[in-house]
């Protein structure tokens, strides 16, 4: 939500999509999702920028491996850093900015098979919560912007909007966004 308020013209194709694929004022619902390509593209986008946990759970390495050029030892820990991954230059053209339209009419998902974008993990260990978490985000993001207009509150403008991520098991603002629904 809080890019979406920092970038008007993002919200403002996600709403024009929403209306016409399901009306204005109406709530999304699960058969919708698959008719919402742009609301689709705008969650990949924020999960690539804003992954819930930056590093994923550690895992152990089971044998010795070579990887670019590193030599990982069996037993070793390791981490994986996702958020990294998501702001990587040689993976993404302009890994700062937030722009959706990187995920139109492509097959990259976040079900842990495109190694660029792996929020919840990958392989066994992807987190099992990962449909649930998929749906709801669709169809919450989705409801809340197509009801309601918004309006960032204190009279922020969205250039003056603090971005800067709290770290710490999960990634979240450091300053809570705090805005008002507006119903039209």
């Amino acid at each position: 939500m809080a890019e979406l308020l920092r970038n008007p013209d993002v919200l403002l194709k996600a709403k024009k999509e929403l209306d016409q694929a399901i009306g204005r004022r109406k709530l999304v619902e699960e058969s919708d999702i698959s008719r919402l390509p742009y609301l689709q593209a705008i969650i990949k986008e924020t999960f690539r920028m804003h992954p819930v946990a930056p590093l994923l759970l550690p895992h152990k390495a089971s044998s010795d491996a070579n990887i670019c050029g590193f030599k990982v030892t069996k037993d070793s820990q390791v981490l994986v850093n996702v958020w990294a991954i998501g702001r990587d230059p040689i993976i993404w053209e302009n890994p700062d900015s937030f722009m959706p339209e990187r995920f139109l009419g492509s097959e990259i998902d976040v079900k842990g098979r495109d190694f660029g974008l792996i929020p919840f993990g990958a392989g066994r260990r992807i987190c099992p919560g990962l449909p649930l978490a998929n749906q709801m985000l669709h169809l919450m993001l989705g409801s809340l912007v197509n009801t309601y207009d918004w309006e960032l509150e204190g009279g922020i403008s969205p250039d003056e909007m603090n971005m800067e991520d709290k770290f710490g098991l999960t990634v979240q603002l450091a300053e809570p966004l705090r805005a008002t629904p507006i119903l039209v």
